[in-house]
This record gives C-alpha cells, sequence and structure tokens, in this order.
C-alpha cells in the first residue's frame, strides 16, 4: 500500500489563466476535492454522520509552489496525515506532476488543518475525531525518518 491517497487530475482549460498557467485558488479547491474522495472511499460511514450533524471545519490551508502548472497536465493530488489530535486533523499534500511515462516532479506542496464540530448551525461545539476517520486514516500517517 502506497504511505498516501491519491487523488487524480488533469487540469481544464477552466482552471488556468490568459498566459495558460493554474490559479492559485484551484491547488486549494484540489486540497479539498481530496479530501472528500478519500472520505468516500476509505471512511463512507462518515457520510451519514456529515448528513446529520458533524461538521468539518477548515481552519487552516496553505501551499507552497516549486513549479508551474499548465494546461492538460497530469497530476497526483497525495494526501498524508500529519497530525491527529482529540478534535482536529491536519493533512499534508504533495501535488505531482505525472509525464505519462513514469516520471514524476512535485510542483507544490500544502497543508490543511480541520476541526470536528457538532450541533446545528447556530451552536456547533468541538467533538473528538470519529473512530472510522481514524481508522481510515491511519495507514497514511506520516512516519517520523520515513
Amino acid at each position: 500500500m502506497k504511505p498516501y491517497f491519491e487523488h487524480r487530475h488533469v487540469v481544464g482549460f477552466e482552471e488556468t489563466n490568459l498566459v495558460g498557467n493554474v490559479y492559485y485558488v484551484n491547488y486549494l479547491r484540489w486540497q479539498g476535492r481530496c479530501r472528500e474522495m478519500f472520505l468516500r472511499e476509505r471512511a463512507p460511514e462518515i457520510l451519514d454522520d456529515l448528513q446529520r450533524d458533524l461538521k468539518l471545519f477548515t481552519l487552516r490551508v496553505d501551499c507552497e509552489f516549486f513549479s508551474e502548472l499548465a494546461l492538460f497536465d497530469e497530476l497526483s493530488i497525495r494526501m498524508r496525515l500529519v497530525d491527529l489530535a482529540q478534535t482536529q486533523v491536519e493533512f499534508g499534500f504533495d501535488y505531482v506532476r505525472l509525464d505519462g511515462t513514469g516520471g514524476e516532479t512535485l510542483v507544490a506542496r500544502g497543508m490543511q488543518r480541520i476541526a470536528c464540530m457538532r450541533g446545528p448551525n447556530t451552536r456547533t461545539e468541538p467533538s473528538r475525531v470519529p473512530d472510522a476517520l481514524v481508522r481510515a486514516l491511519q495507514p497514511f500517517a506520516v512516519r517520523v525518518g520515513a
């Protein structure tokens, strides 16, 4: 098993500017999409919880760029678990351009920290990270010295 959860993407016209480079905001959108696909594939029981009262609030996002992406670049967004606290989770993201022949280039690196909350929208309170999510994330934890 790979030490990360992978979401594949091909850059489209709507994600680029007139020069053909990817808009910054798309890197953040891809983080969210990768997280959503992780929940769908690895922790589907959380989806019912989200329909009830579980909320995943994004507290912080960040992205550092090393190289440009352009139209039709094939991309692997690789998510890892960086930190797991009682009520919060921090994910790390590597954005890797794939060249179609097995070659890979790290083009950006990002992070996202979320808090688990429960309750009606007017009175949410911190909540423990659901056990199903903890179990789903364990195989993707960053290992010290790895």
